[in-house]
């Protein structure tokens, strides 16, 4: 599939997802509004950390280099799942669309590959303005400000890259489950998340935060003590806790009394580059909720904002030397039936091929034992891969 991903490019917007059964692949021209709650038809699209000043009474002080809105969906014209080398199509309105498509996927296109000079990445904090700012954070919470924060630092590169082949290395190196493509005209997010924001079937909705990072060794034996060193450490686990208390909390506003529940608390996932602890939240939803409503009690997301919410994200605004964007957003789908998946996006590369600018972002949990020259080697963790699949 990622050696077709070029062919993409004749298309204005294009999402291109993993699925539990393979690729799902959209692709589409018009933009829809979330006053029509997508009821009846597929919708493919994102909701910027920035939405925040929509639901709550914030603001955004730092100015994005990029030009994604707040908030954007596109009705495709043609929906396909790809498995393996098989194409499904679920989705048509547009049989010329639809012929495009299929030549593009059945199409083996040359991936375009460029020199890239690592040293044109340059990160936007310093080491010291990182460990400077999470002392001042450190105080907030000593001071009962906030007990946790998601802080973030960010990378940019000045130039051209291939977004395909970007994508592709970046999938290659880390294979992660919610990893997605998205295109909207002339600017990209190539993804690569570990994490679901949240997951509608029926009438039950998930939610899957992650708190708790640790890198994988090729030593098989280092690498099963690296496991079990995160899952028993008492910092990540207390983490993890106070953002699942977090989303419960988000999902008792729309859920039926007594139905909100953790069916898994602080379980170790191993993915390519790194060990995660992922819980897993659920509940029923009210009768006659909808899509809007459940954003806008459950966004963003609890791992990468912090407690209280609020506070947290007023904080971070004020600490962080950048506007968050497309990171801590979400990227994902609606069903025709209304159920529906999005990511968190992190591990993230965003890329402005007009402007040629592409910048990449990671962060941690800031809470009152943390270390905080650990904080920022986990950020640089996190950031690896997406480097690696620049260079």
């Amino acid at each position: 599939m990622i050696t077709c991903l070029l062919e993409l490019d004749q298309f204005r917007n294009v999402y291109v997802g993993r699925n539990a059964s393979g690729w799902l692949i959209a692709v589409g021209n018009n933009e829809i509004s979330i006053t029509d709650e997508f009821i009846g038809t597929w919708s493919f699209g994102h909701i910027t950390y920035d939405y925040k000043n929509e639901i709550e009474a914030l603001q955004s002080k730092q100015q994005s280099a990029f030009r994604f809105p707040n908030l954007s969906f596109f009705q495709p014209e043609v929906v396909v799942l790809l498995k393996s080398n098989d194409i499904e199509i679920l989705y048509s309105s547009n049989p010329a669309c639809e012929k495009k498509l299929i030549r593009a996927l059945n199409k083996r296109a040359p991936l375009k590959s460029y020199n890239l000079n690592s040293r044109n990445i340059v990160a936007l904090s310093t080491k010291g303005e990182y460990l400077q700012n999470v002392r001042k954070l450190l105080h907030h919470i000593q001071q009962g400000d906030i007990y946790e924060i998601n802080y973030c630092i960010g990378f940019r590169y000045n130039g051209t890259i291939d977004p395909y082949a970007t994508f592709s290395k970046l999938w290659e190196l880390t294979e992660a489950p919610f990893s997605c493509f998205y295109k909207r005209d002339n600017q990209f997010v190539l993804c690569a998340s570990p994490e679901r924001y949240i997951c509608k079937t029926g009438s039950t909705l998930i939610s899957q935060p992650i708190k708790g990072t640790a890198a994988r060794s090729e030593n098989k034996e280092i690498d099963i003590q690296h496991k079990k060193e995160l899952q028993s450490n008492s910092k990540e686990r207390a983490e993890n806790v106070m953002i699942v208390d977090i989303v419960r909390n988000d999902l008792s506003r729309i859920a039926q009394r007594g139905s909100v529940r953790v069916k898994e608390l602080c379980k170790v996932y191993s993915y390519k580059t790194v060990h995660q602890m992922i819980s897993t939240v659920a509940c029923e939803l009210k009768p006659d909720i909808m899509f809007k409503d459940i954003i806008h009690a459950t966004f963003p997301m609890g791992s990468m904002t912090g407690a209280p919410k609020v506070r947290a994200m007023q904080l971070a605004d004020h600490y962080e030397n950048f506007q968050r964007g497309m990171y801590s957003g979400t990227i994902g789908y609606i069903a025709p039936n209304g159920d529906f998946d999005f990511n968190v996006v992190i591990r993230a590369i965003v890329y402005d091929r007009e402007k040629q600018i592409a910048e990449l972002y990671a962060g941690s949990a800031i809470t009152a034992n943390c270390n905080p020259e650990k904080e920022y080697e986990e950020c640089l963790l996190k950031a690896q891969s997406m480097i690696r699949a620049l260079n």
